[in-house]
């Protein structure tokens, strides 16, 4: 249910089973409004009963010590996450903790974490929260409902992603002593409880007080200052744009809660920042830092057979969980109205030889992505169905008429032949769209050149845009690449000051309200917003709210995958490729359990080797 970005790529929920309350069996008609849950789901059966002692992804006897290194590529210049002022500090929400805690081996549940209970009435039109007594800033103070109730105004006014995710959230108010009560303005909407179980809860005496030269504080403001925080973590050493280390609290309030037993094992989590991926990586065999999930598949495939892997120091290794793969593509910016007409956004699929690249460039490592929910039950295949179909017909004539008539897929190239047939398609959309090749240069009628330019962070992109470049100039398309820094990036992106770039949308196998951060008409106009390729298309709003409303799982299906078929028919990105697996490697200095998650990686269950650690460091 967060968003996040990766240096060059721009980078979150089921309802639950017809008439079941979240949390329970208990059929919503029989619920009564004070039933506190020391959890929610929306699948409607929690996991983990109310006296669980821990997930079953730890060892709830992980030795504490050590210190995990990881690195990025880019900067950082505030250590206040939550507004749109600079770039922050990787982790900085870890300092933070919430008001509910997910689950990593369950689609789409949470338990208690600031609050030890929570409940709802059956129309789902509010959502209450008793908070734990012990609960405590990283000074000792007590957390309270007052912190609460000013996080949710602050996040609002603080970042158009917050006002946009917390729109129907219209009031919150203290219903008893150490309690708080969030209201909606809507029924039905069975996410919304989990939303606001997921929002970091900030400390407002800290924000509304002074710094150390007796300066206001400004929450929307970028700072270099460490705030106050109350998670297992907090800041360390601070070393503006190079690194970050986060120290473990001793005391942590709630070490000893479910939710945290054999997490946050190790004593410090370090940061490493690079300007370049390849010194970076480079740095990482050279023990610079302890842990890198690699995304080339170029170096996957011919750098990790050095010394310290041939000798047993550095583990390789894929992991894979159940969730859907991401759709990453080149994404046009549709406000501008070179971009505007669909069958120009096709001509541009059709210029993309995957199976080209996948030989030459990716070692055969990829598959070609052909849904928004990729590898899931979520993802539209063959013609739709009947439950698909009665969300689709009131829109006829709204959609593009595939969505009904034509399983969608990409066009395959890899041989002269196939590309010669795919750049000819191509040519006849472009000109059917109003743009013709004159002297080699593809104009309009008002002899406007049809120009792109894709904005990236990483120079390892060339490798993909080069030769895409190349395809388009057959085209008479001129594409040219601007690198920018992870700032100037972020800046360009928030703002859509961009015509084309790489973008990955991630999904969970419960989709919900943050499809309207991607793809409603109100977020094409929110700056900081998910829809950057700027769609403000009715029919697409319309079965977004499908989503958020559907009553049952089956009706959840048949929505994201009506979606599915609306946002490819209308070919607002370039579909590019996936790898099911995660690929990592690191220092053998760690442990970890034998049963990790289903449903996401994570690496806060891991726990430091002394002995093994002490082995490495003798060989050195």
């Amino acid at each position: 249910m967060t968003f996040f970005r990766v240096a060059g790529v721009r980078i979150v929920a089921v309802t639950a089973l017809a008439g079941v309350l979240l949390g329970t069996g208990i059929p919503a008609s029989s619920a009564q409004e004070d039933d506190w849950k020391h959890g929610l789901s929306l699948f409607g059966e929690l996991k983990y009963p109310a006296d669980f002692q821990h997930f079953d992804y730890v060892n709830p006897d992980a030795p504490k010590g050590g210190r995990f290194r990881r690195a990025t590529v880019g900067s950082y210049d505030t250590l206040n996450p939550f507004n749109i002022k600079g770039s922050p500090a990787a982790l900085s929400t870890i300092i933070y903790d919430r008001l509910l805690s997910d689950s990593a081996d369950e689609a789409s549940s949470e338990y208690g974490l600031l609050a030890e209970a929570v409940k709802h009435p059956p129309d789902f039109s509010s959502v209450t929260f008793r908070l734990r007594e012990e609960a405590r800033w990283h000074d000792g103070t007590p957390i309270t409902v007052d912190d609460v109730i000013w996080s949710l105004s602050a996040l609002k006014e603080a970042h158009p992603f917050y006002n946009a995710y917390y729109r129907n959230v219209t009031g919150v108010v203290a219903s008893a002593p150490g309690e708080v009560t969030f209201t909606f303005d809507q029924t039905g909407n069975r996410e919304l409880p989990l939303i606001v179980g997921q929002m970091p809860v900030l400390p407002k005496a800290f924000w509304e007080g002074q710094d150390a030269g007796g300066e206001a504080r400004d929450f929307k403001a970028s700072t270099l200052e460490p705030p106050m925080g109350s998670g297992p973590y907090r800041i360390g050493e601070v070393n503006t744009g190079r690194s970050i280390t986060y120290e473990r609290v001793e005391d942590y309030w709630g070490k000893d809660l479910p939710v945290n037993v054999g997490m946050n094992n190790f004593d410090e989590l370090s940061i490493e920042y690079f300007r370049d991926l390849n010194v970076m990586v480079e740095a990482f065999k050279a023990d610079t830092f302890d842990f890198h999930i690699e995304n080339s598949a170029k170096r996957w495939a011919t750098e990790y057979e050095f010394p310290a892997v041939k000798r047993g120091d550095v583990v390789i290794d894929t992991f894979r969980t159940k969730q859907a793969e991401p759709m990453q593509g080149f994404v046009f910016n549709t406000r501008l109205e070179k971009f505007s007409d669909p069958r120009v956004r096709q001509a541009f699929n059709y210029a993309f030889d995957f199976e080209w690249m996948n030989e030459n460039v990716f070692f055969g490592q990829y598959a070609r992505t052909e849904s928004y929910f990729q590898g899931s039950e979520l993802q539209a295949k063959g013609l739709p169905g009947e439950k698909e179909l009665a969300l689709l017909e009131p829109l006829r004539g709204k959609v593009p008429e595939e969505v009904f008539t034509t399983e969608y897929k990409n066009p395959v190239g890899g041989g002269t032949r196939e590309m010669r047939k795919n750049l000819r398609d191509a040519k006849d959309l472009l000109e059917q769209a109003g743009w013709t090749i004159q002297d080699g240069v593809l104009k309009n009628e008002a002899g406007e050149a049809m120009t792109i330019e894709f904005l990236t962070t990483s120079k390892d992109s060339e490798r993909i845009l080069g030769p895409y470049i190349q395809s388009l100039q057959r085209l008479g398309i001129k594409g040219t690449i601007r690198l920018v820094d992870t700032p100037q990036y972020q800046q360009r992106t928030d703002s859509f000051t961009f015509e084309a770039i790489t973008a990955s949308f991630g999904q969970s196998l419960s989709p919900g309200n943050e499809q309207r951060d991607y793809w409603s008409s109100p977020a094409a106009d929110s700056r900081g917003s998910r829809n950057v390729i700027g769609i403000k298309d009715e029919a697409v709003d319309t079965l977004v709210d499908a989503i958020v409303y559907a009553v049952d799982r089956d009706s959840l299906i048949a929505a994201a995958r009506a979606l599915d078929r609306v946002l490819l028919w209308n070919h607002y990105l370039v579909p590019q490729f996936y790898s099911a697996d995660i690929r990592t490697a690191r220092w053998d200095r760690f442990a970890m359990p034998e049963t990790m998650p289903d449903y996401r990686f994570i690496t806060d269950n891991w726990w430091w080797n002394a002995e093994r650690a002490d082995e490495i460091k003798k060989l050195d």
